[in-house]
């Protein structure tokens, strides 16, 4: 259903492509945010998964938009998921009654 390919975090892309790129540590991006320092560290280290409060304050300070934050984090938990469903491929629709 997700295709061969890991699901990707949304902690990944954050220390990949914002985090690393713009040479920002956690604790700068937290204050940003306002939020506790523990709460971006324990996200960019895939520990925790991005909230709506979260993805609203990164889409403002990253200029992403918070939808960018939710997608990547329901892409991830989809994936997730399917991968744990072992006959999910086995699951037909019903039909109308």
């Amino acid at each position: 259903m997700f295709g061969p390919t890991p699901p990707v975090h949304p902690g990944e892309i954050l220390r990949e492509e914002f985090l690393a790129p713009l040479k920002l540590t956690p604790y700068a991006l937290a204050k940003a945010c306002h939020v506790p320092r523990t709460r971006i560290e324990r996200l960019a280290r895939e520990e925790s998964p991005v909230t709506a409060d979260t993805a609203l304050r990164l889409g403002a300070v990253l200029k992403t938009g918070p939808e960018f934050w939710m997608t990547l984090q329901a892409m991830h938990d989809l994936t997730t998921a399917a991968e744990t469903i072992p006959d999910l491929d086995a699951l037909k629709p019903v039909a109308a009654a």
